[in-house]
């Protein structure tokens, strides 16, 4: 009996620690954690990220979708960015990861602030930033990104298999995956908002036009003439052919995406799930009613949040001289 006592009071310490860790890590981020040892480096990072930006907006979407799943796999971390070895396959090969672009515009901006400011700046803040102002030059809101994080030494595929939400899951599984990561309820509504801009390739949402419940069928949550118009675009076994997450508005970040989403119209399940529960379904009539009148500012204060989710602070982790590579 003593010894289930003294397992159980080791354990709470554990808890405890691990609670205090992970507070006096979200407390070491900061916003200007730069200004002294590389003043100049969010205004490197900002003009780096305009030259790829001016001259192909459709790389912000695959940046703060990068962002997003650095974040959701082993915290923000810069795991994503990491290289797969020999004898381990990295993050960015697992199958939700595939589709990631824009490591070119990350890697620019490390080298960049590296000539400036060698071994400074980590490749997850450059990360949080590049994502910021990527969709701050669509139109999108601006907000203040606390820095100070370090570099992961650890990216495995199958983590983001199991971390990352999936197209298919529903309103339960959704909650429950964000809820585990610190985010509320209203923080999943608002970033599913991410989805006004981007595209998605058909072998994403296909089984909800062909085979939904596997007897060949569709799902009856769509709108069944956007069913018909995507059997145009997508057929059965199509992996190459892409859509506009946001039709008409996928290049520019609005409040569309939940018009489109009132209308029975978003692409994935995970998209109509957000139909089938009262406080999301609430916010989705909110914005797509008020034209988007609170989505900005709220998309700000959640991305901060989520920017905040398992961060190596201090002399955690390490500041890597190349993204794609641990030191």
């Amino acid at each position: 009996m003593s010894s289930q006592k003294l397992f159980s009071a080791f354990f709470l310490q554990v808890i405890l620690a691990t609670l205090v860790l992970g507070v006096a890590n979200v407390q070491c981020l900061k916003l200007g954690f730069y200004k002294k040892t590389c003043p100049a480096a969010e205004d490197i990072v900002r003009k780096t990220t305009a030259q790829y930006i001016s001259k192909a907006p459709t790389l912000a979407a695959p940046l703060l979708r990068m962002h997003f799943h650095d974040c959701f796999v082993r915290g923000c971390d810069g795991s994503v960015l990491l290289n797969s070895t020999k004898n381990n396959q990295a993050e960015k090969d697992a199958i939700p990861n595939l589709s990631l672009r824009g490591y070119h515009v990350i890697d620019a901006a490390k080298s960049a602030v590296e000539k400036k400011c060698p071994g400074v700046v980590s490749c997850a803040d450059i990360l949080a930033l590049v994502a910021r102002d990527a969709v701050s030059m669509i139109n999108g809101p601006y907000w203040k990104v606390p820095t100070g994080r370090r570099d992961g030494k650890v990216s495995v595929a199958l983590e983001a298999l199991i971390n990352l939400p999936p197209p298919f899951a529903n309103i339960t599984q959704l909650k429950s995956m964000f809820h585990s990561k610190g985010l509320s309820v209203k923080d999943l509504v608002v970033l599913s908002g991410g989805h006004t801009i981007g595209i998605s390739h058909c072998s994403s949402f296909t089984n909800r036009l062909y085979n939904f419940t596997g007897k060949g069928d569709t799902d009856p949550s769509m709108d069944p003439n956007y069913v018909i118009q995507l059997k145009k675009k997508c057929k059965p076994g199509d992996v190459s052919t892409v859509v506009e997450m946001d039709p008409g508005s996928f290049k520019s970040f609005d409040e569309d995406y939940y018009s489109v989403v009132a209308k029975r119209r978003g692409l994935f399940q995970s998209d109509a799930a957000l139909l089938d529960d009262v406080e999301t379904s609430k916010y989705v009539r909110l914005q797509s009613f008020s034209h988007g009148k609170s989505f900005g500012r709220d998309f700000a204060a959640s991305m901060v949040k989520m920017g905040r989710i398992g961060v190596l602070t201090g002399n955690a982790g390490e500041i890597r001289k190349y993204c794609a590579f641990v030191n």
